[in-house]
């Protein structure tokens, strides 16, 4: 006689969300919630810092972290503020706005779209449980730092379905309201020659993502690669980049910039003089920086009364 099968327990991404813990100044923090379950792999995971209980529905940034798309995760927003406290994230949330912290798949796991699939599919999370977590659907910022900002940058531009994956919730929308991000790569098939260095070098952070070199894989290189999908549809953005980053060269900003710019895109663009990739060597940029990027979400995206 067949053993009858078990009953399957839902995708983690629909399972009840966990209590919120308490942090300071009122805001809450949810840890560890899946937003996406894919079959074989971990699930994905996010970390919510909500404001104060206000009595309405909240706008929310979503997060992604940098590390060369190699390593990193969400718990941290870069060297720069590690011990910090408040950290960067409480600070965003003590402003109004919640942060929703994102982990995606490193390209030891997956290469690119994969990266890309996973930050569409936590902001589509975010809309279809908006009800329950008290954020606001229609007020999605995207905001991220190095290979974090690359994708930030991606979830602002691209529009193409085929682009869109099937990780996690499907039916709602990927569309974010505004972008902000640091020093990131936006032309992903011009770093090597950005930086003057070896373009079949197969070991290099944008290879390991496409899985080849950029020069190997021309058409790929271009689908990863922010630049190639502006158009004047895209929400406004803020650049901000170290002016003596070594690692991304400011270059890469001021390109994406002027092609938003060129469409008639809201883009803002700033450098930091003296600040190296992740402000190292500059306390006073990464002050100014996060201080920067709390203004434009509260200009953007936040509280009504401030918009009103």
């Amino acid at each position: 006689m067949p053993i009858p099968a078990l009953p399957l327990p839902p995708p983690a991404h629909e399972q009840p969300l966990p209590a919120a813990l308490p942090g300071p100044d009122g805001t809450r923090l949810l840890l560890g919630v899946p937003y996406a379950a894919i079959p074989g792999l971990r699930p994905l995971e996010l970390d919510l810092h909500l404001p104060a209980e206000s009595g309405g529905p909240v706008p929310v940034v979503v997060f992604l972290h940098g590390g060369g798309w190699r390593m990193g995760s969400r718990h941290a927003a870069g060297p720069m503020y590690r011990g910090a406290s408040p950290t960067p994230f409480e600070l965003v949330a003590q402003a109004g706005i919640a942060v929703a912290s994102v982990d995606y798949r490193l390209s030891g796991e997956a290469t690119f779209p994969a990266q890309l699939h996973d930050a569409k599919a936590a902001v589509r999370w975010l809309r279809t449980r908006a009800a329950e977590l008290g954020i606001d659907p229609t007020r999605i910022a995207a905001w991220g730092e190095s290979a974090g900002g690359h994708l930030a940058e991606l979830l602002g531009l691209v529009t193409d379905p085929a682009l869109e994956g099937d990780v996690g919730f499907a039916g709602q929308s990927s569309h974010v309201s505004t972008v902000v991000a640091w020093y990131a790569p936006s032309d992903v098939a011009a770093v090597s020659t950005d930086l003057g260095t070896d373009p079949a070098d197969a070991t290099t952070r944008e290879a390991l993502l496409l899985g080849a070199p950029a020069r190997d894989v021309p058409e790929l290189a271009a689908q990863a690669s922010p630049i190639s999908h502006v158009s004047a549809a895209a929400p406004p953005f803020l650049l901000l980049h170290g002016a003596a980053d070594q690692l991304i060269p400011p270059v890469q900003s001021e390109r994406l910039h002027d092609a938003l710019t060129a469409v008639g895109v809201d883009s803002v663009l700033e450098l930091f003089e003296g600040a190296n990739h992740m402000w190292l060597g500059s306390p006073a940029a990464a002050q100014a920086a996060l201080e920067r990027t709390i203004d434009e979400l509260r200009c953007r995206v936040g509280a009504r009364s401030e918009q009103s």
